[in-house]
């Protein structure tokens, strides 16, 4: 089988901007495209919590902070914010700040008035979103690090699931079951001898398929974070920012 040639960087580019949301939305702009739509959506979707959080944490009730995060992605969507996103940024998580806490102004001027949600669902939030909101540390966090704490997670947390799923669909979940404790943790001695015993793997295999893990692991968060940046060069300065909103 022949080996593709190397893409150029013209190519590489038009891939990138043909694989990402954030770029399918950056590059539609205030233009009507479906595929832009469907993008942006599916980035609201993902990261609503980190949202809530931080309207929580700014001191909204939870009822107030649901109503809040449903009317900013709201208007979020339907008056084109992004065409005012500053493309040489370029990453979701800080347009979606910036227009965030502008949006908050403005409500709170506006909100004795007018009533906030407007019928527009955009996002479901799901029920366990003030249980996840009270695990949030107490003290001496700001609402900024809430939300990059947040969003962190949240993209290591669809890393970790779509890992899973992988897997499953592969037929390999007693494998992963065995292995994912790995992915975070080194292994004390004899730890890799008792999943080999259990999995019928020599200790030698079982290291090779936690070292197989952690890389497809490390390529799926690479994959995440891609999808809310606007070029390929942004993907290691955003993933050294999240792991440090973690530390």
């Amino acid at each position: 089988m022949p080996v593709p040639d190397k893409p150029s960087d013209a190519q590489r580019g038009n891939d990138w901007a043909c694989a990402t949301h954030w770029s399918v939305v950056l590059a539609a702009g205030q233009v009507e495209s479906p595929r832009a739509a469907a993008a942006m959506e599916e980035l609201c979707r993902t990261y609503w919590f980190p949202i809530y959080a931080y309207v929580r944490r700014r001191g909204h009730p939870s009822a107030d902070a649901q109503d809040l995060t449903q009317e900013f992605f709201a208007r979020l969507i339907e008056k084109q914010w992004v065409a005012e996103a500053d493309a040489s940024k370029g990453r979701f998580r800080s347009f979606l700040l910036t227009a965030l806490n502008r949006f908050l102004a403005n409500e709170w001027r506006n909100s004795r008035t007018v009533r906030r949600g407007g019928g527009r669902p955009i996002i479901s939030l799901d029920d366990t979103a003030e249980a996840r909101y009270v695990q949030e540390p107490a003290s001496n966090v700001t609402p900024e690090m809430t939300y990059d704490r947040r969003w962190a997670l949240s993209v290591f947390d669809r890393a970790l699931s779509r890992l899973r799923e992988q897997h499953a669909t592969a037929g390999k979940t007693r494998l992963y079951d065995a292995l994912k404790e790995y992915l975070s943790a080194e292994a004390r001695d004899g730890d890799y001898a008792k999943v080999g015993s259990e999995l019928e793997m020599t200790t030698g295999a079982v290291a090779a398929a936690v070292h197989r893990l952690r890389q497809h692991y490390r390529q799926l968060v690479r994959e995440e974070v891609a999808q809310t940046v606007d070029s390929p060069g942004e993907v290691d300065d955003e993933v050294r920012a999240l792991l440090a909103a973690l530390s």
